[in-house]
């Protein structure tokens, strides 16, 4: 399994998650890899979440490289920053992605130690 699999396939276990409750509406990802697309649709309803690969109209569609995706599901890439450099194509409601975003695991190894300013 790859990291987008094994990130969305637990979301429906999540369910006692604080993000999940406040998130309400419908993303499917289109994951690119040559020239075939893999759909990932996720229903949100305040905690309980549902995955398919259906390719139904959703409130927002984010469109990508699978490589980019498996970066983002893995902590090594921020779905937003990738979004802002033009790496991920967004349809409908790009806020929805955004609050979404922060299921997302952190980077490898956690935050970087914040810097002291010298006196």
């Amino acid at each position: 399994m790859t990291a987008t699999c094994d990130f969305l396939e637990s979301l429906p276990s999540r369910g006692d998650d604080p993000v999940l409750h406040q998130l309400s509406g419908t993303i499917r990802f289109d994951l690119r890899d040559g020239n075939s697309v893999e759909s990932w649709f996720l229903e949100l309803d305040h905690g309980e979440v549902k995955v398919s690969h259906k390719k139904g109209k959703a409130d927002c569609v984010a469109s990508s490289e699978r490589e980019l995706f498996d970066a983002i599901a893995s902590g090594r890439a921020n779905a937003f920053a990738a979004a802002l450099r033009g790496e991920i194509d967004l349809e409908g409601e790009a806020a929805l992605l955004l609050e979404f975003q922060r299921l997302f695991p952190g980077p490898p190894g956690g935050r970087p130690e914040q810097r002291k300013a010298s006196a």
